[in-house]
């Protein structure tokens, strides 16, 4: 089947009814997500697992994928209006966005955070269209060796470009990697690290880890912070439209950040934050116009490249989940756990062995994006109304639906014991400046890591010799070795701060 034909497949399986609503339901839930500061989307995609748990397999994924970027756009609507982004990726747009709303330009600005995403959002998806087949047949070269040697470089990914300390950021994958030993070996039948607690022979659920980290301790350190009243932009959203010279400044802006987003997106351990910034960085060395208002006064340009730099990476991020089974960030490990759940094993066979799968969820992807453009910006008036819900009413449903969404899904108790547990770990976390999203990945990663080690092994009949005398094995391994000398060198050192 050629490109055209796989295509068709996508868009049949992705506009069928049922899934054509989910889409729709994923856009405004993941909208309303973005829109609420305190929630986020690992918290709210972690809270979700267990609802998806009745759905065919593509369903699930396009749901949760759904949710995943419009709460990429929701959370540019929160940061514009008030100057609080509803999720961490759009926190540079605020500093553009917030003053073009003070200034009476709320429309051109909500309107060029859109019309990038959108833009950002369709150039990506077409990359993964490009890309996932080749790097699918590269990954079918690969033995236990080279995939083991991957999955480092990919969680040293993930531990340079963390925020804060290196030292706690590897602290944090280390960890993710132990709490994955727990339960019943594959191979042996002994049970690792359960204390005699026959729930955990199973080991510790991807929900219950990530409800609590991102959801329960986000709920606490948002009611750790003084209440404050927050300054909503109630005025009526009027003249969405922009300028022609808006338009002159956005597109190339717009281009920039979708080149950079859809580099940093693929890589292990880039994040839409990471994008996000690295877009506004170079928007900082492009040479004002004449006449042009700085960045960080109202320049629309500062709100368009880092608003299709997220977005961009949001859809990467795809690519090596899809191609090679490797999660970028803490929302693809959620995506391993909800394609675990329904016993799809992630990697390199998704593409052969369920089509309908992975063309059905990347023809999502574009279905996405238009309905976001067409659903949100008549809704804008209503999303700002929403950011006066005071916090206080939002969390005991939040808590209430993550107890009732974990116990329904493993009928355990101890398992919401453990979400309690996480939650108060999650946010001791926060308190000492470690970033839990290696952590996730780590958990996720371990059981392939571990089965890809003994493998090798067994292939090498135990000479661990074989990481570095496979050439490809060795070549990731210095990669995973050049990212960790790199940054501890004193000038990315502070670049890195």
């Amino acid at each position: 089947m050629d490109v055209w034909s796989h295509l068709a497949l996508g868009f049949g399986v992705a506009l069928a009814p049922a899934n054509l609503l989910l889409v729709l339901a994923g856009c405004l839930l993941g909208t309303l997500i973005g829109v609420l500061p305190g929630i986020g989307p690992v918290a709210a995609i972690a809270m979700l697992l267990p609802a998806t748990t009745g759905l065919a397999p593509v369903s699930a994924l396009i749901l949760l994928a759904a949710v995943y970027y419009g709460a990429q756009h929701g959370g540019a609507i929160t940061a514009i209006l008030v100057h609080v982004p509803g999720a961490p990726s759009p926190v540079r747009s605020r500093y553009d966005g917030y003053p073009m709303a003070c200034q009476g330009r709320v429309g051109p600005a909500l309107a060029a955070a859109g019309w990038a995403s959108f833009f950002a959002g369709c150039v990506a998806t077409l990359l993964l269209v490009l890309l996932a087949p080749a790097l699918a047949l590269l990954a079918d070269q690969f033995g236990p060796t080279e995939y083991f040697s991957l999955l480092v470089l990919a969680l040293m990914g993930a531990a340079v470009l963390a925020a804060g300390s290196l030292l706690k950021a590897l602290a944090m994958v280390v960890l993710g990697l132990l709490l994955g030993l727990v339960g019943t070996d594959a191979n042996s039948g002994v049970v690792r690290f359960a204390f005699d607690i026959v729930e955990l022979r199973d080991g510790i659920g991807v929900m219950a880890l990530a409800m609590g980290v991102f959801g329960y301790g986000g709920i606490i350190n948002q009611l750790a912070r003084p209440a404050h009243a927050r300054e909503v932009f109630a005025a009526r959203v009027r003249g969405l439209w922009p300028t022609k010279q808006d338009l002159r400044d956005t597109t190339p802006a717009a281009l920039r950040g979708t080149a950079v987003g859809s580099l940093l997106g693929g890589i292990p351990g880039g994040s839409t934050l990471l994008a996000s910034f690295a877009a506004y960085a170079l928007e900082t060395k492009v040479k004002a116009k004449p006449g042009e208002v700085p960045l960080g006064t109202g320049n629309i340009r500062g709100v368009a490249a880092p608003e299709a730099a997220h977005s961009a990476a949001a859809h990467t991020a795809f690519l090596p989940l899809l191609a090679v089974g490797i999660p970028t960030n803490a929302v693809m490990a959620l995506m391993v756990g909800a394609m675990t759940m329904h016993k799809i094993q992630p990697g390199v066979q998704v593409m052969s062995s369920s089509p309908e799968l992975f063309w059905g969820l990347i023809a999502s992807l574009w279905l996405g994006n238009l309905l976001l453009v067409v659903l949100n910006l008549p809704l804008m008036a209503l999303w700002s109304r929403l950011l006066a819900v005071p916090y206080r009413w939002l969390f005991p449903a939040i808590v209430l639906f993550c107890a009732v969404g974990i116990f329904g899904s493993t009928h355990s108790s101890l398992h919401i014991w453990l979400v309690g547990a996480f939650g108060l770990v999650g946010y001791v976390f926060h308190k000492l400046g470690m970033e839990p999203a290696p952590l996730l990945l780590g958990f996720v990663l371990a059981p392939m890591m571990e089965a890809s080690l003994r493998g090798a092994l067994l292939l090498s009949h135990g000479d661990w010799s074989v990481f570095v005398m496979r050439p490809l094995s060795a070549g990731l391994l210095a990669g995973a070795m050049c990212m960790v000398f790199l940054v501890l060198m004193p000038a990315l050192q502070s670049r890195r701060a």
